[in-house]
């Protein structure tokens, strides 16, 4: 047996494929994270517009109003068109059953005691002798619950 000039040689592994350009997949892959985090991205921006907005709106109308009794009678006014999100007959409650949808939700309650009080009875009265202490912690609190009601989906 004669060879016929046929040398053999030992297999030999392919060569790792390289790592650009990535196959089709990975381009899916990214598109797809991408969009999500774009989408993700507007969303947040969407949302804190809008909750800029909103403060806006409570901040003006507060604003606007003459007097200690005028702004407490605008914020009760905005709290209640914003608690018929969450309880059509919202605007509707007295007393207790008011204070007590402010305050349902909050790890501390803030209208239950003298706040809301002044809150119920601040706009009919003739001159509000509460101090500016009270008023700004008035104001702040309405303008958290106006702030988390309007944000809600309707």
């Amino acid at each position: 047996m004669r060879g016929d000039g046929l040398v053999l040689r030992d297999i030999h592994a392919a060569a790792a494929p390289p790592w650009w350009p990535p196959a089709p997949g990975w381009w899916l892959v990214s598109a797809a994270l991408l969009l999500l985090a774009a989408s993700v991205a507007a969303w947040a921006w969407w949302r804190a517009r809008r909750q800029r907005r909103i403060a806006a709106l409570f901040d003006d109308a507060v604003a606007a109003a003459d007097g200690a009794a005028g702004r407490i009678s605008a914020m009760s006014t905005l709290l209640r068109r914003a608690g018929r999100r969450v309880d059509p007959k919202a605007d509707r409650l007295q007393g207790a059953a008011w204070i007590a949808l402010l305050d349902a939700g909050l790890k501390t309650p803030v209208f239950a005691g003298a706040l809301g009080d002044l809150l119920e009875t601040g706009g009919y009265r003739a001159n509000v002798d509460a101090g500016d202490d009270a008023l700004e912690r008035l104001r702040l609190g309405a303008r958290e619950r106006f702030i988390a009601w309007m944000a809600r989906r309707a």
